[in-house]
């Protein structure tokens, strides 16, 4: 398997996944700033010029949420992803669309009028708006981890991996993380040995590709 992305973006949920589950791949470094993520190479690969995206044969995945939900079903040994059809399934998915569309989109909004968006479409008047939204996201992710170590209880799941990705995400961006739970959470998850090994990985390979 082959993971198209960059460090530190959302492809480091495809690859901690991969390191959860014990799949072996290959990191692809995309250079933005470059412009490789417009070149006619990569639009092959993700019409869209974003990451991640994995390429597993035949099979190319362009979103992060279905790529971990691929990865967890191909190993279903490791029960990150919870057997189709049960509500442990039900409620592992609630989470990760959660993650997707809840949780993350306040961040995406203030990335994208920072710095993604094309300076004339920016708006950031904004910012207050999307700010709010997230501490809205924040008190009902609180109110659904509850006490438990992970999102679906006792079981550490993709869900978390989405989850935790998209709280450090929100620290980088400057934005409080007050509900105490939470901030455990996320210690727990960031000190996953899987998370480590895939951030290492992915630097390694910006490295190699930027002596070549």
């Amino acid at each position: 398997m082959k993971v198209f992305g960059v460090p530190q973006s959302r492809s480091t949920r495809v690859t901690w996944m991969m390191e959860e589950v014990g799949q072996d791949y290959e990191f692809d470094p995309i250079d933005f700033y470059a412009g490789e993520n417009r070149s006619e190479q990569y639009l092959a690969v993700n019409p869209s010029g974003k990451v991640p995206a994995l390429q597993d044969g035949d099979l190319v995945l362009l979103e992060s949420g279905a790529i971990v939900t691929y990865l967890g079903d191909k190993h279903p040994h490791s029960g990150l992803v919870p057997k189709a059809g049960t509500q442990d399934r039900a409620r592992h998915d609630q989470w990760c669309y959660f993650a997707l569309t809840e949780l993350e989109q306040p961040l995406w909004t203030l990335g994208k009028h920072r710095f993604a968006l094309p300076e004339e479409h920016r708006v950031p008047a904004i910012f207050d708006c999307a700010a709010w939204e997230y501490q809205k996201a924040l008190k009902l992710l609180s109110g659904g981890l509850g006490d438990n170590p992970y999102i679906l209880g006792s079981q550490f799941s993709a869900a978390d991996i989405l989850l935790g990705h998209t709280l450090n995400w929100g620290v980088s961006f400057n934005q409080p993380l007050e509900f105490d739970n939470l901030a455990a959470y996320r210690d727990r998850l960031n000190e996953r040995p899987a998370l480590a090994r895939a951030r290492a990985k992915e630097e390694a390979a910006k490295e190699r590709k930027a002596k070549d």
